[in-house]
């Protein structure tokens, strides 16, 4: 056990970070699991994923602006692919994401197959490195989230999927660099998971307090026991939400009929 990264000059970014991702991903995967389409999440993260790596590959990885543009431009192609194929043909979508999800996890692979470091690369991206965050790479993602959370709230009723697609991909972007694929689609569909059977602000507040929990629970645990950030909060997250969704159970058999 150590407790040298037990430090709030370390840990409180990182939970900082976990908030930021919540923000997004809670509301946006209750919409997701609504839909029925669980895998967009993981599909578009590793689009995005496969964008920062293409980008580097090009030698632009000294070029923030430059990966972002990547990042994103590939999400977006991918969030508006998605629109275009749930319009044509919604009965084999969920499908087709998972396509999408394989074609751009090997095509991450082939592209790192000669890059000296490229097993770590792909590592970091999947996993995250969210224990290294600061508190100046989270500003610019805040100002974006907040952005996003209005388009979502104010805007999403009057532009419909254009508006859930394309906050999808810009949030996923944001989010994947900082925690990585896995961590990306937890934060999205386990609390979603655990708060089904709740409906209105119950359940957003319900996934806030399931996801808040879960992120410091994995950055704490592994800090001290030196262990990946984003694998373990993967497993306190789905350890959250199988309690948060086992408690509510109990609460509505308690429910008089």
């Amino acid at each position: 056990m150590s407790w040298e990264l037990f430090d709030w000059s370390i840990i409180g970014p990182a939970m900082a970070a976990g908030l930021l991702v919540l923000s997004t991903h809670v509301p946006l995967g209750q919409v997701v699991l609504q839909r029925g389409i669980i895998f967009i999440d993981l599909a578009i993260a590793q689009v995005a994923a496969l964008g920062v790596i293409a980008a580097g590959f090009m030698g632009w990885e000294e070029n923030v602006y430059a990966v972002q543009a990547a990042a994103v431009g590939a999400a977006l192609l991918a969030a508006v692919g998605l629109q275009w194929t749930e319009s044509r043909w919604p009965e084999i979508q969920e499908a087709l994401i998972g396509n999408l999800f394989i074609l751009a996890a090997t095509g991450s692979v082939l592209l790192l197959a000669e890059h000296p470091h490229g097993g770590d690369y792909l590592k970091d991206l999947l996993v995250g490195q969210i224990l290294w965050t600061t508190w100046q790479m989270l500003i610019p993602i805040a100002v974006l989230y907040a952005a996003l959370l209005s388009i979502w709230y104010f805007g999403r009723a009057r532009l419909g999927r254009a508006v859930f697609y394309g906050t999808f991909a810009f949030a996923i972007t944001a989010s994947v660099q900082i925690v990585g694929v896995y961590l990306v689609f937890a934060s999205l569909i386990l609390p979603a998971l655990a708060t089904r059977r709740m409906s209105g602000p119950w359940r957003l507040l319900a996934g806030y307090l399931t996801g808040s929990v879960a992120f410091l629970a994995g950055i704490v645990v592994s800090a001290l026991l030196d262990l990946p950030t984003g694998a373990v909060t993967v497993w306190t997250m789905a350890v959250t939400a199988l309690a948060t969704g086992l408690f509510i159970g109990r609460l509505n058999r308690k429910r008089p009929v």
